[in-house]
């Protein structure tokens, strides 16, 4: 059922500078944007990769950077009058430095999978062969899909999961980085729940001569805050969002030793993208700096702990939940012991107000939920609320809740931890 604004509990819209001119001027799409708002803020949000910036980060993305072409990098633009978005990449590479205790940061990535691209394109020539986590067990589609530049441009190698705990079995990826001798290993997944052994794959990757790309994408996050093991001593290049769990805008980042910065800094600018957006790096610095924060620390370990609490009771609930738990912000479960598959689950949840994905089961056709804590941790929730999602949650599934009456619960809970307060 579509959100109206005329629904929205008092706090669920946010006002920003400006709106009121783009109110005047485009009425329709600014009723998007309250629309969108007001969705956000009546409903659960429990997608993995989605967060709730701050006030602050939105205020840099809708600030006049956005004017300023700036193609190249700080020192060296191929357009004048970049004398202050120079200062502003400078403060987001050296905030990330710091952060992650990195030699090097280039922080002008679009996305993840732009991050993703400039490693391949840095360390890798097409043809290359690359062991990466299979797409059914929880890889990314840069990590080999077919419908994806990496699946067509490399020769990628698929590993998976023991079959019984659902966890990384570290002897078949030495087994078959012996065999098939890769150019590079990508270690990472965006719906593995479980901590990697960066530690282990760098052994492996040493054995074979491979290079070691760490997909850090959904961990990053909780890396920032000490809730997760830091890639960055042991991968050769480490790729990542700025979204998820770290809080910041939608966009990318690479980070990686000195020996490799100048490759991985070509890649990005000129290899795989152009013009730098200033406004999106702006917005990053001012993320990193809030992830250096000890309120930041406890948000990212609250994280883990609403997602511990969430998997445990939709367990009690009679949901499958994959490796019977999880160490990081994401979950993932198969809705099939309550009589209904992934995708129908989805829907169901959805016409109740609790937003999520489906993603592959480790073995088999179906399709599991995939979920996170993220955004829920960021408006305030704690393990009691976890205890209440899942018991909607499974009573939803089960037929015992009314979808419609259920939203109006969830509604009410929402409405209690408004993600921008009035």
């Amino acid at each position: 059922m579509p959100v109206t604004t005329e629904q929205a509990p008092a706090g669920a819209t946010y006002a920003y500078a400006g709106f009121d001119t783009l109110r005047r001027q485009d009425p329709e799409i600014a009723e998007i944007i309250l629309g969108e708002a007001a969705r956000q803020a009546m409903s659960l949000q429990l997608i993995a990769a989605e967060n709730f910036t701050s006030p602050a980060v939105l205020a840099a993305l809708g600030s006049p950077l956005a004017n300023k072409y700036a193609e190249g990098y700080p020192g060296a633009r191929h357009h004048g009058g970049c004398e202050l978005v120079d200062v502003a990449e400078r403060i987001a590479v050296d905030r990330a430095r710091v952060l992650f205790g990195a030699e090097h940061a280039n922080v002008q990535s679009h996305s993840g999978s732009s991050a993703v691209l400039a490693a391949y394109a840095a360390l890798l020539r097409p043809g290359d062969t690359v062991l990466a986590m299979g797409l059914p067990f929880g890889g990314h589609l840069t990590h080999g899909s077919p419908a994806n530049f990496s699946g067509r441009w490399f020769d990628f190698v698929p590993y998976g999961v023991d079959p019984e705990t659902g966890l990384i079995e570290y002897d078949q990826v030495r087994a078959l980085a012996r065999l098939h001798r890769p150019k590079a290993i990508v270690c990472g997944s965006i719906a593995y729940p479980r901590h990697i052994d960066y530690e282990a794959f760098r052994d492996i990757a040493d054995d074979v001569g491979a290079y070691l790309i760490a997909d850090a994408a959904h961990p990053i996050g909780l890396v920032a805050g000490g809730a997760a093991p830091n890639p960055v001593p042991y991968a050769d290049v480490v790729c990542a969002t700025t979204h998820k769990v770290l809080r910041g805008p939608r966009g990318g980042m690479i980070l990686c030793g000195a020996e490799l910065a100048e490759r991985i800094d070509r890649a990005v600018f000129p290899f795989t993208q152009g013009g730098a957006q200033m406004h999106t790096i702006a917005a990053k610095a001012v993320a990193f700096g809030e992830a250096e924060t000890p309120a930041f620390a406890a948000y990212t370990h609250q994280v883990v702990a609403n997602a511990r609490a969430l998997a445990a009771a939709l367990d009690a609930e009679g949901l499958a939940i994959t490796t019977g738990g999880t160490d990081t912000h994401l979950l993932t479960a198969d809705p099939s012991p309550l009589g209904v598959e992934g995708p129908a689950a989805r829907g169901r949840l959805a016409s109740a107000g609790m937003v999520l994905d489906t993603c592959a089961l480790p073995f088999g056709d179906g399709r599991g939920l995939r979920l996170g804590t993220a955004a829920v941790t960021t408006q305030g929730m704690g393990e009691p609320e976890m205890a209440r999602i899942a018991v909607l949650f499974a009573g939803v599934l089960r037929g015992d809740f009314d979808p419609r009456a259920a939203r109006e619960e969830v509604r009410e809970l929402a409405g209690r931890f408004p993600p921008y307060p009035a």
